[in-house]
């Protein structure tokens, strides 16, 4: 059972008993691209084809080859003029980080392009602010603005759906055999929804092969997106 988190109280009857955005489901299609997947179910059909058009041209425009960091996703929702607000606890790269395995063999090659990106954010009209904020802020959001892109642990992800499955089918692969968490394995999903009185949050996962919605407990997503490695990044997205 989930621990409960001081962040989540016990009742917050001011929001909708349920809230869901029916966004399109993108199974992303390299180890990489989980980021770039979650923007292409947040644009519109017209803008979602404009980048699948475009996609290695745009890739190498930015410049991140086979990585992406947050601040990278934010330059591209700007291109297509998607209103959102970017929130870290990190600005550049944390450098603790090129002492963990998940991170060295990407540091050296990404800190210089990251930290003139953030340098940068404000002329390109890039909005990012540096703070944490409670899961609660995150669902007041959905319930009143728009969908969130947030970066997880993915080795701490837990759905309701996909544990009734096989969970390589499912595209649940960042757990062993017997079900167990493997190391630190960062992963960009899409918040779309949640259920107030069960306190279940819905996302979508671009690891997933079969385009289904993902429920997890408000808990359980909020100790993945708070782990170590992530910097609490997130993505707020405002629906015009």
């Amino acid at each position: 059972m989930d621990e409960i988190n001081a962040n989540i109280p016990e009742n917050f009857t001011d929001l909708p008993v349920h809230k869901h955005y029916n966004l399109t489901h993108y199974h992303q299609r390299f180890h990489w691209d989980c980021g770039l997947s979650c923007i292409l179910m947040i644009l519109s059909s017209a803008s979602r084809k404009k980048f699948l058009t475009n996609f290695d041209e745009i890739c190498k425009e930015e410049g991140f080859g086979h990585s992406t960091w947050t601040i990278d996703l934010c330059y591209i929702l700007q291109k297509f003029n998607v209103e959102h607000l970017y929130l870290t606890k990190t600005i550049g790269v944390d450098p603790t980080y090129s002492q963990h395995s998940y991170y060295t063999k990407i540091i050296d090659k990404d800190e210089e392009r990251i930290t003139q990106k953030f340098k940068d954010a404000q002329s390109h009209g890039v909005a990012v602010e540096q703070r944490t904020v409670p899961f609660m802020e995150i669902i007041r959001h959905l319930a009143q603005r728009g969908p969130v892109i947030i970066l997880t642990n993915a080795s701490l992800l837990r759905c309701d759906v996909c544990k009734k499955d096989s969970f390589e089918r499912m595209g649940c692969s960042f757990l062993n055999q017997i079900g167990k968490p493997r190391h630190y394995a960062g992963h960009y999903v899409v918040l779309c929804g949640f259920d107030r009185t069960k306190k279940k949050v819905f996302y979508m996962n671009p690891e997933v092969t079969d385009g289904h919605v993902c429920i997890s407990s408000m808990d359980s997503m909020d100790k993945a997106r708070t782990a170590f490695g992530t910097d609490e990044d997130i993505i707020l997205i405002y629906n015009r």
